[in-house]
């Protein structure tokens, strides 16, 4: 309940923050990718990520489920820090929404386990790299060509990290911020599991057993 009440006060101010801004943009693009990440063998589930737009919409459950991961087999990969080039993780189109301002993701760390829950804010000067056309050369389709950074990807790790960037198919990402989340007290499933977390799959167990989790690599 706490938590629906923060989240409804933080609409409400965003909704008067942009009345304050005026109409909203229309975007260069259809629409913009949320999309979610986590580190080798760090396996995660996403309960929730809710997404606020500039004009104050909320669109609940804009992402949920697993996020992108690689669990090699024979501890071939490593968990420890970001990727200089991350993926767009595993996500999905947010349509008819406007530019981003604020995601809330609630979700399980497997690999501890512990529920999380943050709040991304996305700052203007990344909204304005969000409809700013640059000139890129495309190598799937072998020119160049006017891109944006459409997608928003966000990496969860141990410890309740969230760290977001944004990218374009054509161009490299932006560092948006990192976050330090908060321990969901009442537990997974906003405590309705009896405080079970969903099942780590044998690989990342086996990993975890053998060389523990990198925190403060994230």
């Amino acid at each position: 309940m706490n938590r629906l009440k923060c989240l409804c006060a933080l609409c409400l101010g965003l909704v008067l923050a942009g009345c304050a801004h005026g109409v909203g943009r229309l975007l260069p693009y259809e629409s913009w990718r949320l999309g979610f990440l986590a580190p080798n063998y760090m396996e995660v589930w996403i309960e929730t990520a809710d997404a606020v737009d500039i004009q104050g919409h909320v669109f609940r459950r804009a992402m949920s489920g697993v996020a992108a991961i690689r669990t090699p087999p024979h501890f071939k990969g490593g968990p420890v820090g970001w990727p200089a080039n991350p993926s767009w993780g595993a996500g999905k189109d947010v349509h008819g929404a406007d530019l981003p301002r604020l995601i809330y993701v609630r979700w399980q760390s497997l690999v501890e386990p512990q529920t999380y829950e943050a709040y991304v804010e996305i700052p203007e000067v990344t909204r304005q790299l969000m409809i700013k056309g640059e000139m890129a050369y495309c190598g799937a389709r072998n020119k160049w060509l006017t891109d944006y950074r459409n997608a928003l990807t966000i990496g969860l790790a141990p410890g309740g990290i969230a760290k977001a960037w944004i990218m374009g198919p054509c161009l490299p990402p932006v560092e948006v911020s990192r976050v330090q989340g908060s321990v969901v007290r009442v537990g997974p499933y906003d405590g309705t599991s009896g405080g079970e977390h969903r099942p780590l799959t044998e690989t990342s167990k086996a990993y975890i057993e053998k060389f523990g989790i990198p925190y403060g690599s994230w």
